[in-house]
């Protein structure tokens, strides 16, 4: 039998480094795997269609499947998972010492619909009571002016989101006092440069995230797999034969990350820090599949529709292909 060429677009994770080096084989495939930067990956994804098997933004998943227009239908592996406490940055010198004295703030966002955006705004919302149309909103670019969402935004529930000025940056005006605070999936560097007046709403992040999975449960999705529709029409097995293979490339990761005979990772007490996570979140903390993030779902689509991104409240039937709900086990 011949075996079906694909695409697949994703970033160098260590839970899918096993499919990029051939170590993990997609049944009956044979894999071209391109490690790119998310930002590249959705963008294409997107605009393009460029992938025959890509990494998605959830977030823009969700917009894409509720506009009838998306080119894929996803399976539950969740490559990328991230508490988003860490991703709120502030100007020290706007009296900005808790959540509650965001209301009324200047924030600058890369794109409204950024996926750890969503998780922001609802965590904000769902644990301490503001509302997104309590804040005002400027998107562009956070490095490199010129940047759009890259699915075209249209909010139904009256948030005030305005682009900033053309040749503008949010680390520029951030830096200048003309934001009072980023929201962001990636450090700023003037956060990173040490500049003056910016530091974390959180600068306990890691404490307040463990207090938050203690209460919730929660350990926000990120992005997800999405495979070319017209390929899944003309190979029906591949959803599951690729969902197969990124399960066991996390598994393998797993193992190596606590591998004490020759650390893969370069940090000297990796051991202890997969202990501590354990003991925090159970043995099976990278959870991929739809039963086992039921609750995590129910979340997400939950906040995209309420704070205007989604048209509608989607489920998982929606979101995922239906032979990934239940897969066979010896």
């Amino acid at each position: 039998m011949s075996m079906v060429p694909i695409t697949i677009a994703c970033n160098d994770y260590d839970r899918t480094r096993a499919i990029m080096d051939g170590r993990v084989r997609v049944e009956g495939c044979e894999v071209t795997y391109l490690p790119l930067e998310a930002e590249e990956v959705f963008f294409r994804a997107f605009r393009d269609e460029a992938f025959d098997v890509s990494e998605l933004s959830f977030s823009s998943y969700m917009l894409s499947m509720t506009r009838s227009d998306c080119p894929y239908i996803g399976i539950p592996a969740f490559v990328s998972r991230m508490f988003r406490h860490s991703g709120i940055y502030i100007r020290t010198d706007r009296g900005i010492r808790s959540p509650a004295d965001l209301r009324g703030k200047v924030i600058g966002v890369p794109e409204y619909q950024l996926t750890a955006l969503v998780w922001i705004r609802g965590i904000l919302k769902d644990e301490y009571g503001i509302d997104p149309n309590e804040m005002h909103f400027r998107s562009g670019g956070q490095e490199e002016a010129g940047r759009t969402e890259r699915t075209p935004l249209t909010l139904a529930n009256g948030v005030d989101l305005q682009p900033i000025p053309a040749g503008e940056t949010l680390v520029s005006l951030f830096t200048a006092g003309k934001l009072d605070a980023l929201f962001t999936a990636r450090a700023p560097s003037c956060y990173v440069d040490g500049a003056p007046n910016i530091d974390r709403l959180f600068p306990n992040y890691r404490e307040i995230e463990k207090q938050y999975y203690a209460k919730t449960g929660l350990f926000p999705i990120m992005h997800l797999i999405g495979v070319r529709k017209t390929l899944v029409e003309r190979y029906p097995w591949l959803p599951v034969s690729l969902y197969k293979a990124f399960c066991e490339a996390k598994a393998i990761a797993l193992d190596e990350v606590r591998d004490v005979s020759a650390l893969n990772v370069t940090l000297p007490w990796v051991e202890a820090e997969v202990l501590d996570t354990i003991r925090v979140m159970g043995r099976d903390y990278w959870k991929y599949g739809i039963a086992e993030n039921a609750a995590e779902i129910e979340t997400i689509t939950r906040y995209s529709y309420e704070q205007g991104l989604a048209l509608r409240k989607l489920s998982a039937k929606d979101l995922f292909h239906p032979s990934t709900f239940e897969i066979s086990r010896i």
